[in-house]
């Protein structure tokens, strides 16, 4: 998602409709396959769902707002706000909510954009924040990585007078790795106070390293930091869309009047309240990853695969830039032994595929077949 793909220009057709400049020249996002013509069911790696499913009390709590089909939702979210600002200690005034955290970037980026502003991002940023921007006639930096990592200084470098928002997924997808608590706040003290700094937490709950924080306690006296998180991850409810912000008030109540009547449902909103509240999932969630993850990472590398250490629920490996082991050819031999797992050419990263952390079956199957492609064989025990 790094660069606009290039569409012909349209023809001049008086009283024809034509979009806003620069609309075309956005490329869409593509999301990780779903589907293989000809495997019915293909075990889907490639989107970094929660492998477990969903909270049992989420799925009740869904099928019991059924009753409220007729109805519509509460348009400002206020059960859900409480429920999140009693879990996470913050003021429920000050949170935004959206259909996916997605929304939220949008919703700033409306807010806060305009042509001849910009935004900042590591130059493998995800790619929603190059959407919303350019959406908005707003120009989209690309601050250097140092070792798949986002480099403070160099994020610092590409900021200017137009400068108008920093987005910083923390840890970072596709590359899973992170910055630290120190290294953020250093970042947030440099930054110019018109600049947003968006600190998007969609993985912060895998990151249990001790130096780490999704950003909620530098946020809650900061005037231009707003901290994202999502319940598509940990909680396993992608398919309700449902993501939050923590906001500056000011910032709050600026996007609250441009985001659209009752963009979250009912049954959304009563999931999420049941989700937050199943401390026991969140752990056997947690527990998965970090008894496979570490794993993973072991044997891809054993397999002579170039690993990035990850944060998240997911890894990433680098496969060599040519031959008969690219990662384009990895990713079809993986496909037709029905694995599906997620290219990253459109991030900036054509010879590495992101691998989400599955059940032991799932990880067995991938390292398997990948040892088979690579043309090494592995035997591993259980991890302890």
């Amino acid at each position: 998602m790094n660069a606009p793909t290039s569409f012909p220009p349209e023809p001049d057709a008086p009283g024809r409709p034509t979009p806003r400049p620069g609309i075309l020249g956005i490329a869409p996002y593509t999301p990780g396959k779903a589907t293989i013509p000809g495997i019915a069911a293909p075990i889907k790696l490639s989107a970094n769902e929660n492998l477990l499913g969903s909270s049992p009390l989420a799925k009740e709590a869904f099928k019991a707002a059924a009753e409220d089909l007729a109805l519509y939702p509460d348009g400002r979210g206020g059960a859900l706000r409480a429920t999140l600002a009693d879990h996470y200690r913050i003021e429920p005034e000050r949170i935004i909510l959206g259909c996916g955290t997605d929304e939220v970037f949008a919703m700033l980026s409306q807010a806060y954009l305009g042509a001849g502003d910009n935004i900042v991002q590591g130059e493998y940023g995800f790619g929603a924040y190059a959407i919303a921007a350019r959406a908005n006639e707003a120009e989209v930096r690309f601050a250097p990585e140092r070792h798949f990592r986002i480099d403070v200084d160099a994020m610092l470098a590409q900021v200017d007078d137009r400068t108008r928002l920093m987005f910083i997924a923390n840890p970072a997808n596709p590359t899973g790795t992170f910055v630290s608590a120190q290294e953020i706040a250093r970042l947030h003290a440099a930054l110019p106070p018109h600049v947003i700094l968006v600190l998007d937490g969609a993985y912060s709950e895998y990151c249990l390293e001790p130096d780490f924080s999704d950003g909620l306690d530098l946020a809650r006296s900061a005037s231009n930091i707003v901290v994202t998180h999502t319940f598509s991850k940990l909680h396993g409810l992608a398919s309700l869309r449902l993501g939050w912000g923590y906001a500056p008030l000011e910032v709050a109540e600026a996007v609250e009047r441009i985001r659209l009547p009752f963009n979250t449902s009912i049954a959304g909103q009563a999931a999420a309240i049941a989700a937050l509240g199943d401390t026991d999932f969140q752990a056997r969630t947690l527990d998965l990853t970090e008894t496979w993850r570490p794993w993973l990472i072991q044997q891809l590398a054993g397999i002579g695969l170039d690993v990035v250490p990850s944060s998240a629920n997911f890894v990433l490996a680098g496969f060599p830039t040519d031959g008969a082991r690219t990662a384009q050819a990895a990713e079809a031999f993986l496909a037709a032994r029905g694995l599906l797992v997620r290219g990253v050419a459109g991030y900036g990263l054509p010879d590495h595929l992101r691998i989400t952390v599955g059940l032991e079956a799932h990880n067995r199957a991938v390292i398997e077949a990948l040892s088979e492609f690579m043309g090494d064989v592995v035997r591993a025990d259980r991890p302890s």
